[in-house]
């Protein structure tokens, strides 16, 4: 079960990697258009089906999988420290979710601020912790 559910992890990690870092570049052009047009309303739907299909499922598998792996692996895992370092990792990959819905929510209500430099920026944020999480990962260092 064990190679398995790692499997099931990597997969589900990956398709909200995608999620991730293509979400912010849909608010990118999304920014550029004109409230209520049909090309707003088509990056709204897109928006949408990204979060309710692919993101939120992945981020769901990815928690269930990993929490699992964990639970078989408890006695390896309880005593290291990279594992709570990259379990923090992971509850910040999931609240920057939450931000990026919180977006998506200004959008529907016409009340975004943000400019397309800023969700460029932000854009960033998920690629430095993937960094980070594969090297805790592979390496999986002493403190």
């Amino acid at each position: 079960m064990y190679l398995l559910f790692k499997s099931l992890h990597i997969i589900s990690f990956v398709a909200w990697m995608a999620g991730l870092l293509y979400l912010p570049r849909l608010f990118v052009y999304h920014c550029e258009e004109k409230y209520n047009t049909k090309t707003y309303n088509t990056f709204l739907l897109m928006e949408k089906r990204l979060l309710k299909f692919i993101m939120t499922p992945a981020m769901i598998g990815t928690w269930f999988f990993g929490i699992s792996l964990f639970l078989i692996n408890i006695d390896a895992l309880a005593f290291s420290l990279w594992f709570p370092v990259k379990f923090i990792l992971v509850i910040i990959l999931s609240a920057y979710q939450g931000y990026l819905s919180i977006c998506r929510k200004k959008f529907i209500s016409n009340t975004n601020k943000n400019s397309p430099k800023f969700y460029k920026i932000i854009n960033e944020v998920p690629t430095i912790i993937l960094i980070l999480v594969v090297l805790l990962a592979v390496f999986k260092p002493s403190f």
